[in-house]
């Protein structure tokens, strides 16, 4: 096995023992990302020399205790990277070179990862379908004529594809979930506040968090274990049990819901999933066909989430609309039209929303349902307009699996799951309880080990 094969945890156990170096490890994800991101576009920009100066540093005053310690990553295109280049998706910033590190940067530096360059992500991270006129549009790996999902579709697609051990992400409405269904990986939504980040613009804004994308589990828990720092900002939950690695799942009591009270479900998913749904009662797990009422968060996620891109993105539209993609013009507008009585009633919503969800998983140790109400879709698609013969009427709405459990504030983690007749990945979703991602993580654990869908890696030979 080649160490870009290799998880994460195993690389990080090798490079602790001395068995291979920093240097090696680098340079084989180096290699990969040569060999295969021609095709498929997850990492847009790329500084091999300097992680490799960076590798050889770690390799020659290593610092026991780091938990990534010399371990490559790639970092969202939305984040700032002091010395390496960072467009936003957006073509006013194609050449915008930040002078300083984001938080998550300096964080991830700080237990010794290796920054390798930058993954795709939409326009100010603005839909899940990971495209912009910088760098175009990426691809999924288990089929490039599929798109690879977003916003963190080029995060996804680079595990996935073998180039990056895992990667950081970010999720608003599903934009960590999302990608991680379309390309067989895992990705954490964590509880708000997990992982502190004290550089946002709404210290006390819960809808959007940043979250790990890998290909195991396990990898997922060492990343979101090096991003959970203690910090005093507001909503910070400080530390956190870490999973047991052999916890046992028989017992647990999951509440199965096919389309969340009455979504349209792409027929292709819900027999995806409800083909490998006898797994969980075959690892000892009670499977109850129940759900919570989230209808109301439809309107929650809409006033919320359009309020945010006034807050963040009102200035660049008003200043130069012309040069902003047309989706984003419509939710800065959406946002001004908003009236305080509506912004109110949603607020109020939302907490409502949040104890109702808790209150379900009193009864229930998750909630499980698709991460995703469609499989992966033709790369030249924009967004979803239609699904099982049901209009969509915004580029959101095809979210909803993931948006209504955005609102809850609770944990969702996105699993690999199943895969239709033609090969595409479909990944189940579980929700688990308030601030419990020790406990939701092991139960994706157990779920992945026997499931067994993630060690259907795609298939993307070297070039010759």
């Amino acid at each position: 096995m080649t160490l870009w094969e290799r998880s994460a945890v195993e690389l990080q156990s090798l490079i602790a023992r001395h068995e291979v170096s920093a240097v090696e490890v680098v340079t084989a994800f180096l290699d990969r990302i040569a060999a295969v991101n021609p095709r498929v576009n997850a990492i847009v920009t790329l500084v091999p020399e300097r992680a490799l100066a960076e590798a050889a540093a770690a390799d020659r005053a290593p610092m026991p205790g780091r938990l990534l310690h010399g371990l490559p990553i790639a970092i969202k295109d939305l984040v700032d990277t002091a010395g390496i280049r960072t467009t936003y998706g957006s073509p006013r910033y194609a050449d915008h070179v930040p002078d300083a590190d984001a938080w998550l940067v300096r964080r991830l530096r700080d237990v010794g990862a290796i920054v390798l360059g930058k993954t795709n992500t939409p326009e100010f991270g603005a839909g899940s379908q990971t495209f912009n006129p910088v760098f175009g549009v990426t691809r999924n790996p288990y089929d490039l004529s599929r798109t690879a999902g977003g916003s963190s579709g080029g995060a996804a697609a680079a595990v996935a594809a073998g180039m990056l051990p895992f990667a950081d992400g970010s999720d608003l409405g599903g934009s960590l979930r999302n990608p991680a269904s379309f390309c067989n990986v895992v990705a954490l939504r964590p509880t708000p506040g997990r992982v502190p980040d004290p550089d946002r613009n709404d210290l006390w804004e819960p809808l959007s968090v940043v979250g790990p994308v890998a290909r195991t589990v396990a990898d997922a828990a060492l990343l979101l274990g090096a991003l959970a720092e203690p910090l005093s900002v507001p909503l910070a939950l400080g530390a956190w049990p870490r999973p047991d690695p052999v916890a046992h799942v028989a017992g647990k009591r999951i509440a199965w819901s096919r389309d969340l009270r009455g979504l349209p479900v792409d027929p292709a998913v819900t027999t995806a999933l409800e083909e490998r749904r006898p797994v969980l009662a075959e690892l000892g797990c009670e499977v109850v066909e129940a759900e919570p009422e989230l209808r109301a968060a439809d309107e929650v996620f809409r006033v919320l989430r359009a309020l945010g891109f006034v807050r963040r993105y009102g200035e660049e539209v008003r200043a130069h609309r012309d040069s902003v993609k047309e989706t984003i013009v419509w939710d800065v507008e959406q946002g001004l039209a908003l009236d305080p009585g509506r912004i109110a009633r949603a607020q109020s919503m939302r907490s409502e929303l949040f104890r109702g969800m808790a209150a379900f998983l009193e009864r229930y140790d998750a909630l499980a349902l698709p991460a995703s109400l469609v499989p992966p879709f033709p790369a030249e698609q924009e967004w979803v307009d239609e699904i099982a013969g049901v209009r969509l009427n915004t580029y959101i709405d095809w979210m909803r699996a993931c948006t209504r459990i955005s609102v809850t504030a609770h944990p969702a983690i996105s699993i690999p799951f199943a895969f239709t007749p033609d090969g595409l990945p479909v990944g189940l979703q579980l929700v688990g309880r308030y601030g419990d991602e020790r406990g939701l993580l092991e139960l994706a654990a157990g779920i992945e080990a026997a499931v067994g869908a993630s060690r259907r890696r795609p298939q993307l030979p070297a070039r010759s």
